[in-house]
């Protein structure tokens, strides 16, 4: 079976740290942060190219489901259900079973992104958890 794994969270939250101890060498980790990491590991973030960072990591997922990788890496803030939604039409297109992980943020880090904790509430607010397959609370 081949797998497509999301890991959600606040930035911050260690999803990326997450995504690479599980994937090790062996299977891809596509994030939107790629987008504005240079070839030297720096990140540059620039809010009005955002909606590139979204499509450049979908597009890539789609290009190794189509290859057929048996395990993807996915770690994104997913805090709104629309932005997960793309993943799961690509996995039900390419016979994919997705898996959702949601990352705490127990070990205190603080994100690289400059985000204020006014905004990480915001986004906290707008978080919803799926706990049963045919509702969410």
């Amino acid at each position: 079976m081949k797998e497509l794994i999301l890991l959600r969270g606040l930035p911050g939250s260690g999803k990326s740290t997450l995504a690479r101890v599980l994937a090790g060498e062996d299977h891809p980790v596509l994030s939107v942060d790629d987008y504005f990491t240079d070839p030297n590991g720096n990140y540059h973030f620039e809010s009005d190219k955002n909606h590139l960072a979204y499509q450049q990591c979908e597009q890539k997922c789609a290009d190794e489901m189509r290859k057929g990788t048996t395990k993807i890496f996915v770690p994104n803030t997913f805090t709104i259900a629309w932005e997960i939604e793309p993943y799961l039409k690509m996995a039900a297109e390419y016979d994919y079973r997705v898996h959702v992980v949601t990352v705490e943020n127990y070990h205190g880090n603080f994100n690289i992104h400059d985000i204020t904790q006014e905004q990480l509430q915001k986004m906290a607010e707008k978080y919803k958890v799926k706990l049963f397959a045919d509702s969410i609370s």
